[in-house]
């Protein structure tokens, strides 16, 4: 069976994770655990953020949403790497290798715009805290997801359209554990000079100007603070330092693997790894030890779980 777009092609190999079958099994015992780690952690606070009406607002909005899309981010790859490690042949349908690309960077794409949606939520609520309620307005809080969501499904369809009609007749070997545009252009049969370009234009410059304009933001927002008020820039930066830290995280393996979107080496296989497993498992923790009303709200509910259990 052709690939989609009648490339003699059909399927793709993952050549994923080498080594011992001890060293395998140790990898995917650990890769499971993150992977729980990471859909327990992100649903939890998705479920306190709803179920506890003190969290009922634009900030913990945009952080359930996170969350969620932190879930999908992960489920694109690590159950796919997770069976991968104890298979042999680790075969991939070039349908099934596109769909998960375009996953890939639109879950990708989407978590960068609600990055800088919850970065303008703290520039509101700390630069404008008077005009806080006015500005973030549920329609509004609404209005920046659907942005979000839409600027992810174009960034992967934009490049989804440069991709699918390049002609696949040779190597289909692909040295990563999941898809990504970069690596499936290095396997086409004709030159694809101008589609590298693009895909990387694409990718690098949105992951690096997003990122600056998430730094610039942060800095702007500290130095507005310290006009104001010196003693409040502490209090200020404890309130960025969980979004900061979310964002470094998040951003510089993106960074590493798409300003050199063509690499001769494997070592951006281990940056999608951090992307895929550390940081969505990370950041349930990041969001939840280092904020106060999410600690009072967790208090809150193991009360009541314990007060129901014995009344």
């Amino acid at each position: 069976m052709d690939g989609l777009n009648g490339s003699v092609v059909s399927e793709f190999v993952l050549l994923g994770l080498s080594g011992s079958w001890e060293t395998r099994v140790i990898l995917t015992i650990t890769f499971s655990l993150l992977y729980l780690g990471i859909i327990l952690g992100n649903f939890f606070v998705v479920f306190l953020i709803i179920v506890d009406s003190h969290l009922h607002s634009p900030m913990y909005f945009l952080l359930a949403n996170l969350s969620f899309n932190d879930i999908g981010v992960s489920s694109t790859a690590v159950p796919r790497m997770i069976t991968d490690l104890l298979t042999e042949h680790k075969v991939i349908s070039f349908q099934s290798c596109m769909t998960q690309t375009c996953f890939i960077h639109a879950l990708g794409g989407t978590e960068m715009v609600l990055l800088i949606a919850m970065a303008f939520d703290r520039y509101v609520a700390i630069c404008k805290p008077l005009h806080y309620l006015t500005i973030m307005k549920p329609r509004t809080c609404v209005l920046l997801i659907v942005i979000s969501w839409v600027t992810g499904g174009i960034h992967a369809m934009t490049q989804f359209s440069f991709v699918i009609n390049l002609p696949f007749c040779g190597p289909n070997k692909i040295d990563s554990f999941c898809c990504d545009f970069p690596r499936i252009i290095q396997l086409a049969c004709s030159d694809a000079a101008e589609f590298e370009f693009v895909v990387a234009a694409n990718s690098g410059i949105l992951t690096i100007g997003t990122f600056l304009l998430l730094l610039l933001s942060y800095v702007f927002i500290l130095v507005t603070v310290w006009k104001r008020s010196s003693g409040d820039l502490s209090k200020a930066l404890g309130t960025l330092s969980a979004h900061i830290t979310v964002v470094v995280l998040f951003f510089t393996p993106c960074i590493f693997i798409y300003m050199w979107p063509f690499p001769t080496s494997s070592v951006d296989k281990y940056m999608f790894i951090v992307d895929f497993t550390i940081t969505p498992a990370l950041n349930p923790l990041i969001y939840t030890l280092r904020n106060k009303d999410i600690k009072i709200a967790t208090q809150r509910l193991s009360k009541w779980v314990h007060y129901d259990r014995f009344c």
